[in-house]
């Protein structure tokens, strides 16, 4: 299993992510963006970031472009958590996706938010074949969540 992860600069985590969450938590739908809250799988305690929501063939979806993230780690232990937007705060659960049911999924992501994410997809995008989706999908984990 791959453990690849690339940390974020400062501008993403203090800039950024702090931009995109406070516009989240007024209500303000960031292209689909959601504040994920996790209970941390150490302290316990609930741990939040903004993530992009993929509805795909009717289903949602959490893909983590940046890899096995502490948010991944966190989802993976709790199997639960929290998608907000404004007000309205949606309990899930998750299922992590293995790799061979990944490259449709991270194709619709990568679609959608090529922009954004891109550059942590090694040079794979939506219009790239299976094979290079298949070679990159142990580097993003993804989970389909079921809105409770």
């Amino acid at each position: 299993m791959s453990t690849r992860y690339q940390r974020p600069g400062r501008l993403t985590t203090d800039v950024f992510n702090r931009f995109v969450a406070f516009l989240v938590r007024r209500g303000v739908n960031v292209w689909g963006s959601r504040v994920l809250s996790v209970r941390g799988r150490k302290s316990g305690e609930m741990r939040s970031t903004p993530v992009n929501l993929l509805v795909h063939n009717g289903e949602n979806y959490l893909v983590a472009p940046r890899g096995h993230t502490q948010w991944v780690r966190n989802l993976r232990a709790a199997g639960e958590g929290e998608l907000r937007l404004g007000r309205k705060v949606f309990t899930f659960t998750a299922v992590e996706l293995a790799d061979d049911e990944k490259p449709e999924l991270l194709r619709a992501y990568l679609k959608r938010w090529k922009f954004e994410v891109g550059m942590f997809f090694d040079g794979v995008d939506a219009s790239s074949a299976d094979t290079d989706l298949r070679r990159v999908a142990p580097d993003h984990p993804a989970f389909r969540i079921t809105l409770a």
